[in-house]
Parts: C-alpha cells; sequence; structure tokens
C-alpha cells in the first residue's frame, strides 16, 4: 500500500494515523519531495477511475491561473497537476489496482 502525503495536510496527516492504528503496511510518498512522474500519475488517476479534472483542488488560488478554460483535454490537466503540485487532492492511497482521494480518511477502508 501506499499512501502519496502531504506533510502540512491534516487530511493527509490523518489517513497516516488510520493506517498506523489499524497497523497496516504501507510506503509514504511525499509528492512534493519526489514529484509524480507522468506515468505514475496516470496510472494513479487509471486506479481511482477518474478524469483528471476530479483531481484538483479548486479552492486553491492558482486553479484559475493553471486551468483559465474548462476547454482542456486530458494531457493539459495531466501536465498542470505535474508542474503545480499543490492542486493535486491529497491524500491518495493506493491499493495494489484500486486507490482513493482518502478525504475522509476512513475512505481507504473501501481498498482493504
Amino acid at each position: 500500500m501506499r499512501i502519496y502525503h502531504h506533510s502540512s495536510c491534516s487530511k493527509s496527516r490523518f489517513a497516516l494515523d488510520l493506517l498506523r492504528e489499524r497497523k497496516i503496511d504501507f510506503e509514504i510518498i511525499e509528492y512534493f519531495k519526489n514529484p509524480f512522474e507522468k506515468e505514475e500519475l496516470k496510472d494513479v488517476i487509471q486506479k481511482l477511475g477518474i478524469h483528471p479534472e476530479e483531481l484538483i483542488r479548486k479552492n486553491e488560488k492558482e486553479y484559475k491561473q493553471v486551468f483559465p478554460s474548462k476547454n482542456i483535454t486530458e494531457e493539459e490537466w495531466i501536465d498542470g497537476l505535474l508542474k503545480h503540485p499543490k492542486l493535486i487532492q491529497r491524500p491518495i492511497v493506493v491499493n495494489g489496482d484500486r486507490a482513493v482521494i482518502a478525504r475522509p480518511a476512513e475512505r481507504i477502508l473501501e481498498i482493504l
């Protein structure tokens, strides 16, 4: 199991706590320090079963600067997320071929 984590995010810390409380083995990937590779991000999006736009934190002020139009291709959404990781919803937890955005942290239980 992997968790894509951002240490300053309270939701991400709650997800870590849940995994530790349940004694689940997992790998922490701090994607601000170790950014996603393009194929890795595509794989995570596929496992989430969502369109790249659904992975975006639309309340961030950078959102409208990075994505001024809704007429954007899937590749452009992904490229924007790679350049601006702050816009990626977090935490993301991956278990095998399934993944969830763990908001709330209990969503992790869906993929155990």
